[in-house]
Parts: structure tokens; sequence; C-alpha cells
């Protein structure tokens, strides 16, 4: 745990310096295609179910999030020109770097849900309440093409509720059963891969 947390520390701290100026810019990029905040947070339920506000660049236009909480799609007309990049390749989800360094998240760990979907969890999937979440994850992973399978789905929210979150739960529970610091390497490298695929 302590190696861990050590390791969030550091690497954020390290992150965030050299993605300082790339900040910069992408904050301007940001405000010049749309009106709005740099930055989105939404309320995700955390380890304990405890609150915190998950911290992203914004790529949806103001106030987009109260027609639906899942996107779907690439190209959901509620998404920015810049936010399609953005989220393309996961760029949107850097600030999180802010949530490692507070605590709230780590680097490798479940990845936090909303309120709404935590709500519909039976006893052995609040088990993924009892770490740390984290910025990717085994499921991160599996479904880097999650808004695309939404949107060959006929009820989205359907699907997600009742097979998506179930499949991305047991990818945790796999996770939360066997993980170490090379497991958590593992799963970073393979996450960067996959991005850069993309």
């Amino acid at each position: 745990m302590y190696v861990k947390r050590a390791f969030d520390v550091i690497v954020s701290i390290i992150g965030m310096l050299i993605l300082l100026i790339p900040f910069l810019f992408i904050a301007i990029f940001i405000m010049v295609d749309s009106r709005g905040s740099v930055f989105y947070r939404q309320t995700r339920v955390g380890r304990n179910r405890v609150n915190f506000e998950l911290l992203k660049f914004r790529t949806m236009y103001v106030n987009s999030d109260k027609a639906g909480l899942l996107t779907v799609g690439d190209h959901d007309k509620r998404i920015t020109r810049i936010g399609y990049w953005l989220r393309k390749y996961k760029i949107d989800e850097l600030p999180q770097l802010v949530n490692v360094l507070k605590g709230d998240m780590s680097f490798v760990g479940p990845r936090p849900e909303v309120h709404k979907y935590v709500a519909l969890y039976n006893a052995q999937q609040e088990m993924v309440l009892s770490v740390k979440p984290g910025i990717t994850d085994w499921a991160s992973i599996a479904y880097s093409d999650e808004n695309e399978l939404l949107a060959r789905s006929d009820d989205p929210e359907n699907f997600y509720i009742n097979e998506v979150i179930p499949s991305k739960i047991m990818q945790n529970l796999k996770y939360i059963n066997k993980h170490d610091i090379w497991v958590d390497l593992t799963i970073i490298f393979l996450t960067l891969k996959k991005i850069m695929i993309r």
C-alpha cells in the first residue's frame, strides 16, 4: 500500500510538471472552441462510498450532461470539436493527476462511478468500493471502445446497466483479488499501448 501511494505521489507530481505547458495550450484550445469552464467536475463515489469531485478537461458543451450521463458514440453531438480529440486519446482524463495527488484516486484501480449506477450494485459488486478508484484498470482496457458499443445498442442505458457494468465489475474484482506494483505497471503500459493504437 505504501509503495503504491509513493508511486502515485511521485509520478503525479512529475506528470503535472512535465504537462504544465501542454495543459496551458489545451486550456486555450478549449476556451476558443466553446464557452464554459476549462475543467469539468463531477461527483463520483470513491473508496468506502466517500464522495469526491473527479476532474477532467471539459469535452462537452455546457450543461450537456443534463441530457444524459452516457455519451453514445465518438461523435455524440454534445461533444465539442476539441473534445472529440481529447476523448479519443484520453487526454481529457489527465487532470485526474490532481485527484491522484490529493489521494482521492490512484493511477490504477476501478474506475469510479456516479451515484446513479452505484445505487444498483449488489453486495458482491460493492466490493469494488473497498479500494481506491483509479484512472485506469483492466476494464478500461477491455472497454476502450465503450462509446461505440453503446452507439450500436438499441437501448444504450439498459445495455450499460445490464451488460457493461457487470462485466466491468468482474474485471475490477479480478484486480482486487490479485494486484501489486507489477500488475499496476502492466495495466498502465497496456493502457498507453491501447491509446497509441487509437
